[in-house]
């Protein structure tokens, strides 16, 4: 009989997420990707598709949690390029044709990117002006079944926080010339922008540009945390928390939704990946309180905003009992939580990346 699969691999994104996911079982893998981290981690994202079989390069989802500069970038890197090295069946990402009808919104301009690449490149996976992925305030949670088993839960954004992130959000579109949900502009603008090209560009020819993309210096946006897509992946009896950069309140509140549909007083699950890579404002003393995890993932290597903090690691550890912690980089900020000092003295057990390993694989 074959064995159940539910892995989660974190790319090392540098300050950001990517995530690859497997589940389903070893006859019949499926994947999904969520977030590409910024554009330089385009490069890893490649290389583990070379990992799989010609005939099985297949995304049932590729998940872009919310448009901030180091999730955003390497998917755009990724969908520009020509033929497409892989297939997907569905995108979830909230466009700015997508949320104009219901809540007047606007993305910034690596977002009108994603949105030009997905309307051209997979258009049956990804409808610009289909309904935005959101948490209604009322109501049961939105919960999708998935090829393979899979089902997914949403968490976040609610419709208060997608609101929220217009104002953020639409001086940066504008000032970059491109009319908002203008598909036909943004495609324009993001040619003349050469870290996300292929090689032969999206146009017709233009240089070898691959010195650009390896030297490409990377700035992050300012943070739309609150449109993240959050949510509750749940495969073959396992189940994951993935709460990119989501408000702990928005969290909160859906996980109190979900608890009281389900008759529980707490959720159980497997792994947490933990929200904004260990920021302190993401993970609160409720949030902890409504979840039991013995895993939590934390990704990024501090070099933007120097996460994780130590408050959101001192809250897990004695709030959230873990007994795994699994850390993508070595750095100043996870050192301490990686000795033995520190993991004898709360009770867990520390993994980090070995630094020239392409990934870290956690096992539900």
């Amino acid at each position: 009989m074959p064995m159940s699969v539910f892995r989660i691999e974190m790319l090392p994104a540098r300050h950001g997420d990517c995530l690859w996911i497997e589940y389903g079982d070893e006859a019949e893998v499926h994947r999904i990707l969520i977030d590409g981290g910024p554009v330089t981690t385009f490069a890893l994202i490649a290389a583990r598709l070379d990992q799989v079989p010609m005939g099985s390069r297949v995304f049932d989802l590729v998940v872009l949690s919310h448009v901030d500069a180091d999730h955003v970038e390497g998917l755009v890197r990724l969908f520009a390029e020509k033929p497409l090295p892989f297939v997907v069946r569905e995108v979830w990402f909230n466009g700015w044709r997508q949320m104009r009808p219901q809540h007047g919104l606007l993305g910034p301009v690596q977002g009108e990117f994603l949105s030009a690449l997905l309307a051209r490149r997979v258009p049956g996976a990804w409808q610009p002006d289909g309904a935005p992925w959101v948490v209604p305030d009322a109501g049961p949670l939105p919960a999708f079944d998935l090829p393979g088993g899979m089902t997914l839960t949403l968490l976040s954004p609610s419709t208060a926080t997608l609101e929220e992130m217009a104002e953020a959000w639409a001086p940066v579109v504008t000032k970059a010339g491109i009319p908002p949900g203008n598909l036909d502009a943004a495609w324009a603008a993001l040619a003349k922008k050469k870290k996300f090209l292929p090689r032969e560009g999206l146009l017709g020819a233009s240089p070898d540009l691959d010195a650009l993309l390896r030297a490409q210096f990377v700035e992050d946006d300012a943070p739309a945390n609150g449109s993240s897509i959050a949510m509750l992946a749940e495969c073959g009896g396992k189940r994951a928390l993935l709460l990119a950069d989501a408000f702990p309140g928005v969290v909160s509140g859906s996980l109190a939704r979900l608890c009281a549909a389900r008759g529980l007083d707490r959720l159980e699950v497997d792994a947490v990946k933990v929200s904004h890579h260990g920021s302190k404002f993401n993970t609160d003393e409720a949030l902890l309180r409504q979840v039991r995890s013995p895993a939590y993932l934390i990704s990024t290597n501090g070099e933007q905003f120097h996460h994780p903090d130590a408050e959101c690691l001192a809250r897990i550890v004695s709030l959230g009992g873990p007994e795994r912690l699994y850390f993508n980089y070595r750095s100043a900020f996870t050192e301490p939580w990686l000795s033995e000092a520190a993991q004898a003295e709360h009770g867990y057990v520390a993994t980090v990346r070995e630094a020239d390993a392409p990934l870290l694989r956690v096992e539900l």
